[in-house]
């Protein structure tokens, strides 16, 4: 018989904060308005076709406006941008254009915005999305792509940030 123990989200939280993930910006721009925001729980799905997801907390409705704009672009941070990181974060009060204007920003294939010099910029279209517990769960087709230059990505683990090498 297996012993169960129940899990306290505290105890939870704890533990994924050991959990190193490298920080990504998710956008979205179209009918339904633009949004940005910082995101660790992001990863490849299949390379054929080309697959990526991305989980978003249910808590903010802005957060809709993915699903509402049917894309996203998963910008994937290096190290020397932990300032973009932090204005999309949510919690220096920034509006969007705000978060906006703290970098450059271009468009690939979809209209969602693409941040120029990130490590990689995957382009979604919205081919799913699943509401699992307090998070939505994105899954984008990847319908363009850039890769940066080689650089040190931004990791986050231990509740702060951190870089390789």
């Amino acid at each position: 018989m297996l012993k169960q123990n129940k899990v306290e989200p505290g105890d939870y939280r704890e533990a994924m904060s050991l959990f190193a993930g490298a920080v990504h910006v998710v956008t979205t721009d179209g009918a339904a308005g633009r949004r940005g925001t910082t995101v660790i729980a992001a990863c490849s799905v299949s390379d054929s076709p080309p697959t990526v997801l991305v989980c978003l907390n249910r808590a903010s409705a802005t957060n809709d406006l993915f699903v509402k704009n049917d894309v996203f672009a998963l910008n994937t941070l290096s190290s020397e941008q932990i300032d973009v990181s932090h204005a999309f974060s949510g919690l220096t009060g920034l509006s969007q254009d705000e978060r906006f204007a703290s970098a450059e920003w271009d468009t690939i294939e979809t209209g969602a915005p693409s941040l120029i010099g990130a490590l990689a910029t995957f382009d979604c279209r919205i081919i799913e999305a699943k509401d699992v517990a307090t998070h939505r769960i994105l899954f984008g087709k990847v319908t363009g792509l850039r890769v940066g230059e080689s650089r040190e990505p931004l990791i986050y683990h231990g509740r702060t940030y951190r870089a390789l090498g």
